[in-house]
């Protein structure tokens, strides 16, 4: 609220900040944080939160790249909200609904300023049809419609394969395995293609984010006509995810391989 700032464009991995000052939010309010999405962790996450309370602020987080990506300790951290979309790391597909995370101290505040919704209401009363606004506890307290039954569905049951492979066996392999592409990678020709994500496994996900100078779109297109999936984002940038669930050593060796010929057709 007081200089121009272009945190993307820089390239900024996180930032914080208290909107109590120049924007004019008043003590105690909301802090926000940012994590890159060509991160998709950050180790340093409960020293920001811990930073933000000290300065009188509440402290949220995006969990969009890390839901389901990384091990999250949200209470034990302080965190006072967080917010995520479960259609990437958790499965739930295109349209699935989002995900809340309300602290404890905050559960059974009925002051605190919502976008109020029948469906948060106390299921003790909700079908009163009261004038007032009764929230039910926690998280629930935020929810403003009805559910949509299709939509949940299927993150229902990704949901139960988490449970059932557990988090820590698919953050190991998940370590495992983007550092064998990550690896393989660092065979292609020098200066062909640029890592953008942290080689430090504490500080990245189930992801690898490639600078790819000169040709970034004509290569994204040469691993989709090869059946490989990546995402892609202007100028040159592409985004490759070896999820634990489903990816393999095999895949990610073909990744490797689709890239080492394609460039081999540009020397």
């Amino acid at each position: 609220g007081n200089v121009p700032l272009a945190l993307h464009d820089w390239g900024a991995d996180f930032a914080v900040w208290c909107s109590y000052k120049y924007l004019n939010g008043g003590p105690g309010a909301i802090g926000g944080a940012f994590v890159h999405r060509r991160h998709a962790a950050d180790p340093a996450v409960p020293r920001l939160a811990e930073a933000a309370r000290r300065a009188g602020c509440a402290v949220g987080f995006d969990l969009a790249h890390a839901v389901g990506n990384v091990p999250l300790a949200l209470h034990d951290w302080g965190a006072d909200f967080a917010v995520w979309c479960s259609y990437k790391y958790l499965n739930g597909g295109p349209g699935a609904i989002g995900g809340a995370f309300i602290h404890r101290r905050h559960a059974t505040d009925p002051e605190l300023p919502r976008l109020a919704g029948w469906w948060g209401n106390d299921p003790a009363s909700r079908f009163a049809m009261r004038p007032e606004f009764a929230p039910d506890a926690g998280a629930a307290g935020w929810q403003v419609s009805t559910p949509p039954m299709l939509a949940m569905a299927p993150l229902r049951a990704s949901l139960a394969l988490f449970e059932s492979a557990g988090l820590a066996a698919l953050r190991a392999k998940s370590v495992a395995l983007t550092g064998y592409l990550e690896a393989l990678l660092a065979t292609l020709p020098a200066g062909s293609v640029e890592p953008l994500t942290p080689t430090d496994p504490e500080s990245r996900g189930a992801q690898l984010s490639l600078r790819l100078p000169g040709r970034g779109r004509w290569l994204h297109q040469g691993l989709r006509d090869a059946g490989i999936v990546t995402d892609y984002r202007e100028p040159d940038v592409a985004r490759l995810a070896p999820a634990p669930f489903f990816n393999t050593y095999h895949e990610a060796w073909r990744v490797w391989r689709a890239l080492r010929d394609l460039l081999a057709r540009t020397e």
